[in-house]
């Protein structure tokens, strides 16, 4: 699948930045918001294009400014397990410089992406001068080390039937509903659920049926909405 970029000709101001109070970069000093917009690089990406590749080393990260994209990591089996998604104002590829290791997932535009690359020695430089900001990076990778120890935890312990409800619910709350339609305000493929339950394409599509038909959820192609949330909550067993 084809990786190329197209360069925004009007850079999105980052003083100015509706996203900003949603990203990492919400407690940099005037002085540093001056600093991202000199050197940052605005970039677009049509849907199914590949943003970072899985085994890379980043030279800097993507700060998302709209669209949406999903984090997938190629399995021992071969199949491709989706780690999350990142939406306005997220930072992918942090973690990998951080760390100093090569890139945990791919990152791919679920729809057209507007995301802003801002070099390593800048993100460095901040995080050596504002201790805020190092303090926001360190809470998101903290917070995104528990959400993987959790999906591990489901994967080995709930039945498909649960993951799937949960994983309907954990999409609703992260996404929000289509403001039109009322569903969940994301198309997935079955087979990109299939991939966030950990399970067979097959198998997904037999209890979305089963939900349907029990009254939980409605679905028109890949539009999903939850109808009976109390029960889907009971159904995958997700209790905090």
């Amino acid at each position: 699948m084809s990786s190329k970029t197209t360069h925004n000709p009007v850079p999105f101001d980052c003083a100015n930045c509706g996203k900003r109070h949603l990203s990492l970069f919400k407690d940099l000093t005037s002085e540093e918001v001056d600093e991202l917009n000199n050197v940052k690089a605005c970039t677009s990406f049509k849907k199914g294009q590949i943003m970072m590749s899985e085994g890379s080393r980043p030279n800097g990260v993507f700060c998302i400014h709209s669209g949406k994209a999903k984090l997938h990591r190629l399995g021992q089996n071969g199949k491709d397990q989706i780690i999350r998604f990142a939406v306005n104002g997220d930072l992918i590829g942090y973690r990998s410089l951080l760390s100093e290791e090569p890139l945990s997932a791919t990152v791919e535009a679920l729809e057209d992406v507007h995301a802003c690359y801002i070099p390593k020695q800048v993100l460095f430089s901040f995080l050596e001068k504002n201790p805020k900001f190092s303090l926001n990076i360190l809470r998101m990778a903290c917070h995104e080390l528990g959400e993987a120890g959790k999906l591990i935890t489901d994967i080995a312990q709930k039945s498909v039937r649960e993951r799937l409800a949960e994983v309907l619910l954990m999409l609703k709350a992260q996404f929000g509903l289509n403001e039109e339609t009322g569903a969940i305000d994301i198309t997935l493929t079955r087979e990109e659920i299939a991939n966030m339950v950990g399970t067979a394409t097959e198998s997904v599509i037999r209890l979305i049926s089963e939900f349907k038909g029990d009254g939980l959820i409605e679905v028109k192609g890949r539009n999903i909405t939850i109808l009976d949330e109390a029960q889907l909550v009971r159904v995958g067993k997700v209790f905090d």
